[in-house]
C-alpha cells in the first residue's frame, strides 16, 4: 500500500536500517510501486515510503537540505495538488500551522533538522492510516500494522475487546486495532518529537465546523452549487489519467454535470457481477453516452471464483483485516480499473456526507454463533456508538468513514490513487450548515444537476429520480425503485428469519418476474451456495476454525450445510468466521522469521 513507515529512536540505531527496510518491503505489494529510505542517525529517525508511479508520494528536501518530507497521499493548497516540496515552502512560511491549508488524504513526516524537530501529521479524518506502537524508547509507526507485525512478533496477538468489537460492528473502533499494543493516529493528528518526548496534539477539531450558523434552504443550495462547481476541476487535475468510476445514482451523476467542459480524456467504468446487467451499469452506460465518454463494464470473471482463496487472502493481508470475504471483489476489480486510469474519481461518501445516509451498525450475526463468553462480550458493544445524539456529518466524517468504510476504501487504494470531492474540507464544512429539512434530501444534488447538465437530469437515478421529479409518473418511479431494492435484496439475502420458510416460494415468484440481480451485483449470500460452496465448506470444517475458542462448535458444526441448502442466510455468520480466521493466517502467522 502506498505510504510511510519508520522509528523514532532512543536505542537499537544499529538495527534499524534493516527494520525499516522489511517494513516497507512488507508494504510493497505490486510490482509498480516504487520505494525510497531516508535515514537521519544524528537526529534517531529512519523512515521511508512506498508509493506509486507518477504519484505525490516521496521524500524531498528543501534547497538547504536541513527540511526533508516523507509524505503519502494527495492534497490541494489553493485548488492545486501540491506536491512535498510546496509543502515544504509552506511550512518554511508559516511554520506549524501550514497543516491547517492542506486539503486531502495524507499522511507525512516532518524532519527540521535546525530546530531537532520531528513531525508526523495526517489528514483531518484520519483516512490516510498511520498505525504506531510505543516501546522501551523506541516509536515505530507504519500506514500499515503489518509492517509493524512484521518487526515486532510480540505483537502479533489478538486483542480481545478489538476482536469483540470487529465481530460486532465488522470494525475496530476509537482508533484502536485488532493486534494487542497497535494504535491508529486519531484524524488531525500532529506529533512532535523532540529530544526524546512526544507531544501529542490535533490541529483541527469538528466543533470548529460544527460551531457554524444554518443557513436556509436556498442559501445552502446556492452555496452547495457554487463549491461544488469550484472545487471539481482539482479532482480531474491530470497528473496522470483519471478514471470516473460511475453508478446509477447522484453523487457520480454530480461530478459528471461539473466536470470540466475541456476533459475528454476521463475513462468511466462500472463494476459488474459475472453475468447480466444491474440498473446501475444500465444506467451508467446512458450517462457516460450523453457526456461523449466510452463506457467500460468491469466484471468479475471465472478467474475469481476459482481463485478465491488467494482474492480473500490478499484481501485481508492487503488492508490489516480490514476487508475481508465480503469485501475480495474490491481488490480485483480495483486492479481491472487501474488498467484503464491509474487514478480513481468516485461519488464515495457523498450519501454519508451530505444526505446523512449511515450504515454503521451492529452486524446481523446470530447469537448461536458465540460462545457463552463471547456472547456476553459482544451483546456488551451496541453501546459503544451512540448516534442518536450525535451529530450527522461529525459521526459520519470522524468514524463511520475512517472506522467502518476504511476497508473497501483501503482495498481499492493498494491499486490505484483514490479521489472523491466529497472529502473536501470546503464541501465537509458546509455540509455541516445544511438545514434540517434537507439535511436527508436528495433535491439539492438532483438541482446542481439540471442546473449545470440538463440532459444528464433527464436520465432516471437507480433510485427514480430524474426529469420534474412530480407527479404521478415520479411516484410511481420512485416506488418501483424502493420495492424492486428490497425484493432484489431479499433474493440475495432470504426472508427475514421469521419467514425464511417462505424462501422457496418467494424466489420462485420473483425469479418470474427477472428482479434478482436488478439493483446488486454483490451476492455472496449466493455465491456461498453455488461457486464458493466448496471453500466454505473446507474452511468451515477445519481443525483451525473448529478449534478457535471463539465459536460454538454446535452451530459452526452445522453452518455451512444450512446455509448452502438455503434454509436460512448465515453469510453475515460465513464472513465473520472466514474473515476472522483469514486474518489469523495471513497477519498473525503469515510471517517467516528470516
Amino acid at each position: 500500500m502506498p505510504g510511510i513507515a519508520g522509528i523514532i529512536t532512543s536505542a537499537r540505531m544499529e538495527e534499524c536500517p534493516a527494520l525499516v527496510n522489511a517494513m516497507l518491503m512488507t508494504m510493497k505489494h505490486e510490482r509498480f510501486y516504487k520505494a525510497a529510505t531516508h535515514f537521519i542517525p544524528e537526529m534517531k529517525i529512519f523512515a521511508g515510503f512506498t508509493g506509486f508511479e507518477d504519484s505525490t508520494d516521496g521524500i524531498f528536501s528543501n534547497e538547504s537540505g536541513n527540511i526533508s518530507l516523507v509524505f503519502s497521499g494527495e492534497c490541494f493548497v489553493d485548488s492545486k495538488i501540491a506536491k512535498g516540496d510546496k509543502l515544504i515552502h509552506l511550512y518554511e512560511n508559516e511554520g506549524h500551522t501550514f497543516i491547517k491549508k492542506l486539503n486531502g488524504l495524507f499522511s507525512g513526516l516532518l524532519i527540521d533538522k535546525a530546530q531537532r524537530k520531528i513531525l508526523l501529521f495526517n489528514d483531518r479524518y484520519g483516512i490516510k492510516r498511520i498505525y504506531f506502537h510505543e516501546q522501551e524508547g523506541n516509536f515505530y509507526f507504519a500506514s500499515e500494522a503489518k509492517a509493524l507485525l512484521r518487526i515486532l512478533p510480540d505483537q502479533r496477538q489478538f486483542d480481545p475487546e478489538c476482536v469483540a468489537d470487529f465481530l460486532a460492528f465488522g470494525c475496530t473502533l476509537n482508533w484502536k486495532t485488532l493486534f494487542r499494543g497497535i494504535e491508529i493516529l486519531p484524524g488531525s493528528s500532529f506529533w512532535s518529537f523532540k529530544s526524546s518526548q512526544c507531544q501529542k496534539e490535533k490541529y483541527f477539531s469538528p466543533e470548529t465546523w460544527e460551531a457554524q450558523p444554518q443557513l436556509t434552504a436556498d442559501d445552502f443550495e446556492s452555496k452547495f452549487q457554487e463549491i461544488f462547481r469550484r472545487i471539481l476541476p482539482s479532482y480531474f487535475e491530470p497528473s496522470s489519467k483519471v478514471g470516473v468510476a460511475l453508478t446509477g445514482g447522484l453523487d457520480t451523476r454530480m461530478i459528471m454535470a461539473c466536470r470540466p467542459q475541456n476533459d475528454m480524456q476521463t475513462a468511466c467504468y462500472t463494476f459488474s457481477g459475472n453475468n447480466g446487467l444491474t440498473l446501475d451499469d444500465k444506467i451508467a452506460a446512458r450517462v457516460a453516452a450523453a457526456s461523449n465518454l466510452e463506457h467500460n463494464l468491469l466484471r468479475l470473471d471465472n478467474d475469481f471464483f476459482s481463485d478465491f482463496p488467494a482474492q480473500l487472502d490478499k484481501t485481508v493481508f492487503v488492508t490489516d483485516g480490514c476487508a475481508g470475504l465480503s469485501n475480495a471483489h474490491e481488490l480485483y476489480l480495483n486492479r481491472k480499473a487501474r488498467q484503464l486510469a491509474p487514478i480513481r474519481l468516485t461519488g464515495s461518501f457523498g450519501s454519508e456526507i451530505l444526505r446523512s445516509f449511515s450504515t454503521f451498525k451492529q452486524v446481523p450475526v446470530s447469537q448461536q454463533l458465540f460462545n457463552n463468553d463471547w456472547r456476553a462480550k459482544i451483546n456488551s458493544r451496541p453501546g459503544k456508538i451512540q448516534t442518536e445524539n450525535a451529530q450527522p456529518i461529525s459521526f459520519a466524517a470522524f468514524k463511520e468513514i475512517p472506522w467502518n468504510l476504511f476497508g473497501n476504501l483501503e482495498a481499492g487504494r493498494s491499486q490505484l490513487q483514490f479521489r472523491t470531492p466529497y472529502l473536501d474540507n470546503e464541501l465537509v464544512a458546509l455540509a455541516f450548515q445544511a438545514p434540517e429539512q434537507i439535511r436527508k434530501s436528495s433535491l439539492p444534488a438532483f438541482h446542481l444537476v439540471r442546473a449545470n447538465n440538463p440532459a444528464l437530469s433527464e436520465i432516471p437515478t437507480d433510485r427514480g429520480f430524474g426529469g420534474n421529479n412530480s407527479g404521478l409518473k415520479f411516484l410511481s418511479r420512485r416506488a418501483f425503485a424502493e420495492i424492486t431494492f428490497k425484493l432484489d435484496y431479499y433474493t440475495i439475502a432470504g426472508l427475514p428469519r421469521p419467514a425464511s420458510a417462505l424462501n422457496s416460494i418467494f424466489k420462485s415468484i420473483v425469479g418470474k418476474m427477472k428482479i434478482a440481480g436488478m439493483h446488486k451485483f454483490v451476492r455472496y449470500s449466493s455465491w456461498f451456495r453455488s461457486e464458493l460452496a466448496p471453500y466454505v465448506r473446507e474452511v468451515l470444517s477445519s481443525q483451525r476454525v473448529r478449534g478457535n475458542s471463539i465459536w460454538n462448535q454446535d452451530f459452526l458444526n452445522q453452518l455451512a450445510a444450512a446455509h448452502i441448502a438455503g434454509n436460512h442466510d448465515y453469510s453475515a455468520e460465513i464472513n465473520s468466521v472466514m474473515t476472522l480466521d483469514a486474518i489469523e493466517r495471513c497477519l498473525l502467522h503469515g510471517f517467516s522469521e528470516n
